[in-house]
């Protein structure tokens, strides 16, 4: 899989999304009420799964938290190609073995072996600038600043049957509200998103890659897995503001299956 055709790459963000995401293509439909986008991403591919899928309670709560992104829940959604896709950051892991540990963000990292990254196009899109993502290219050691690499890959059964088992956020408590990720691709990849390709038939897994700020996340009683905790009552603005600055997705992983 040296290049993945950039319809599977919509295809994956549909599978991802719950909606059809189409190419931004002239004035057909588009604005911001139904544009993807970097930052409204996170909404829609990861607060309602991670929110709406966990219990009832969560599912009501997460109303008020995928409102604050207004693209959440609709239909059909389109995507500037050139403004969310970074192909020069693209890397095909496909056929790679070495599965040799490095570091990001103080933390161990592998590379996904066996899959392809989609890298989307993240840098400068934050108010603080750059440094959670650390320098480009490949590197065994962390750098001051970066924050470590976390994966998603819930679907809503999926996710169901991880809170009960893994999550629990403290004494009198099953798990918190919020969302969960891991460092282990293993463990993502049980629940990852699949689909079937209308461009050549073939079937893909699909997973988010992300970093998460180290000083926001909350280590789960099974350790790889990771909570950014979004507390009940809290406002959407509030919502959107921890979201952003906890966790940022900033590639997509497809796996032929």
């Amino acid at each position: 899989m040296a290049v993945v055709d950039r319809n599977v790459v919509l295809e994956a963000l549909s599978a991802l999304t719950g909606s059809t995401v189409k190419p931004y293509s002239g004035n057909k439909g588009f604005g911001y009420a139904d544009e993807l986008n970097i930052l409204n991403f996170i909404a829609n591919a990861l607060l309602q799964e991670s929110l709406r899928s966990t219990n009832a309670t969560s599912r009501a709560q997460a109303s008020s938290l995928t409102a604050s992104f207004s693209t959440a829940l609709r239909n059909e959604l389109f995507v500037d190609m050139d403004e969310f896709f970074d192909p020069q950051y693209d890397c095909d892991f496909t056929n790679c073995t070495d599965n040799s540990v490095c570091w990001r963000g103080n933390e161990a990292y592998k590379r996904p072996c066996g899959w392809y990254r989609v890298a989307l196009k993240v840098v400068n899109k934050y108010p603080d600038g750059n440094t959670w993502l650390g320098p480009d290219g490949w590197r065994s050691h962390s750098v001051d600043g970066e924050w470590p690499v976390s994966y998603h890959g819930t679907t809503i059964e999926g996710a169901k049957g991880i809170v009960r088992s893994h999550y629990t956020a403290g004494s009198g408590q099953q798990y918190g509200r919020g969302i969960y990720s891991t460092y282990d691709l293993s463990q993502a990849s049980g629940y990852s998103r699949e689909f079937t390709s209308k461009t050549n038939g073939k079937r893909y897994r699909v997973i988010m890659q992300n970093r998460i700020n180290p000083k926001m996340r909350k280590v789960c009683k099974r350790q790889d897995y990771w909570l950014i905790e979004v507390p009940a009552g809290t406002s959407p603005a509030k919502e959107k503001e921890i979201v952003e600055k906890s966790i940022r997705p900033y590639g997509i992983l497809l796996k032929q299956v």
